[in-house]
C-alpha cells in the first residue's frame, strides 16, 4: 500500500442552495445548506452531516480492521454520533463530535477485550486525528 493516497469528489450547483455530489464510481447523491441556515433544507444531506458523518464511520472502519486483526469474534456493531456546531471567535465551528459505539459480544470474557479494541480505533482514526474538532467516544458493550 503506498504512502499517499487521493479521494477526489465534485459538487454541481442545481437550484435553491442544493447540489449533487459526485465521485467516480460512487453514487452522486444531493447535498444542500442544512434547514437551521437561512435558505436551508430539510433531509438533504449538509457539510456538517458529512463532517460527522466522516468522523462516525472512520472509527467504525477503523474498529472493524483492528477487530478483524485481533481475531475478535462480535455480533453486531452499531453507532450514533452527533457532532456540535457552535458560534466561537472564529465564527461557527464544530467544536465536539461524540460517537457512541456499540459493539454486541458473544462471550463475556471479551468485553474488556472490545473496550480496548474500542479506545485503539478512536486512537488510529485517520479522519479524527485530521480535524481539529475533538471527538471523543462513548462505547458500549453488550453481551448477548
Amino acid at each position: 500500500m503506498s504512502d499517499t493516497h487521493s479521494y477526489s469528489t465534485s459538487v454541481k450547483y442545481s437550484e435553491k442552495r442544493k447540489g449533487v455530489l459526485s465521485s467516480e464510481g460512487l453514487p452522486s447523491f444531493e447535498v444542500a445548506t442544512p434547514p437551521q441556515f437561512p435558505g436551508g433544507h430539510e433531509g438533504i444531506w449538509s457539510p456538517e452531516h458529512l463532517f460527522v458523518a466522516s468522523a462516525e464511520v472512520c472509527l467504525m472502519t477503523t474498529f472493524l480492521s483492528i477487530a478483524e486483526k485481533s481475531h475478535l469474534e462480535f455480533v453486531e456493531y452499531s453507532s450514533e454520533a452527533v457532532g456540535t456546531l457552535e458560534k466561537t471567535a472564529e465564527g461557527m465551528v464544530m467544536t465536539k463530535i461524540v460517537i457512541k459505539p456499540k459493539v454486541v459480544i458473544q462471550d463475556e470474557t471479551k468485553k474488556e477485550r472490545t473496550l480496548l479494541l474500542l479506545e485503539k480505533a478512536e486512537k488510529y482514526c485517520l479522519i479524527s486525528n485530521s480535524m481539529k474538532t475533538e471527538v471523543t467516544i462513548e462505547p458500549m458493550v453488550v453481551v448477548d
